[in-house]
């Protein structure tokens, strides 16, 4: 189950397991960004490849827009995914 938590500073908190029976929830939930977001994942255990489609199509909106998208706090099992699809330079990770 994927847990999205909005803070008043404006960070995105993940938490839990972002796969295909969360997108649709997530592409809810982070469709109504319309600023520059940092999306915190240091609760995250989990993406799949849905998971990072609706990341993709999230920063493609708000690039779009003039804005940023990025991703904090990423443990190394979630780093390495975003390393080995080559994702850590199209996205902005810190």
């Amino acid at each position: 189950m994927l847990e999205i938590r909005f803070a008043e500073d404006g960070t995105v908190y993940l938490a839990g397991r972002f796969d295909a029976s969360q997108s649709d929830l997530a592409k809810a939930r982070l469709g109504e960004l319309e600023k520059s977001t940092r999306l915190d994942f240091s609760g995250l255990e989990y993406i799949s490849s849905a998971g990072i489609g609706v990341l993709l199509a999230t920063y493609k909106r708000l690039l779009d827009g003039g804005h940023q998208l990025t991703m904090v706090g990423m443990t190394p099992r979630i780093r390495n995914v975003f390393q080995y699809a080559g994702l850590d330079k199209v996205f902005r990770i810190e």
